[in-house]
């Protein structure tokens, strides 16, 4: 089942999300705070995938992107994470947004996702994104490559430039 995301579901949340980080390094660094990365500034909506009652997946509109896409390690393969996808698409069509995402080109698993989905690959970039850094200290930047898409044409969903150097977004 895809429901809504609630505030009560954000620990199921983090706790899928350290599963998933721990396994496939989703988010790239893990965040100080996860459950405020879960709900970003710039957040329309959020989706949770229940198996059984229990947390196994997310997703999340920011803007017209999607965001915060991941599903639990245990329950990979069996088409939550396109049924998530879909949800945030048919969210995005009902408000006229046309969708974009950025993923890491290492990230084969979702680009396969996007791809069989009839997403369009607009570009591959080297990116850079900052690491650690405590209040006052200087950041480190790494160079990742990401893949930006852009969501097929359904309907009449327009077209909304992606925010660019964000570094917040990435699925």
């Amino acid at each position: 089942m895809i429901r809504r995301r609630n505030d009560a579901d954000l620990d199921a949340c983090v706790a899928v999300l350290a599963e998933v980080h721990t396994r496939s390094g989703y988010p790239h660094h893990w965040p100080a705070d996860p459950a405020r990365w879960l709900t970003p500034d710039g957040l329309v909506a959020a989706w949770v995938a229940e198996v059984d009652g229990a947390v196994a997946g997310h997703a999340a509109l920011c803007g017209n992107e999607v965001s915060r896409l991941y599903v639990a390690p245990g329950a990979h393969g069996s088409g939550l994470g396109a049924r998530l996808l879909a949800t945030v698409e048919a969210d995005a069509a009902a408000r006229g947004l046309r969708l974009v995402l950025e993923v890491k080109t290492t990230n084969t698993a979702a680009v396969a996702l996007y791809e069989r989905r009839g997403w369009v690959r607009r570009g591959t970039e080297r990116q850079e994104w900052a690491v650690g850094g405590a209040a006052g200290v200087a950041k480190a930047v790494e160079a990742v490559e990401v893949h930006r898409y852009e969501a097929p044409a359904r309907g009449t969903g327009r077209v909304v430039p992606a925010r660019s150097g964000a570094g917040t977004s990435y699925t």
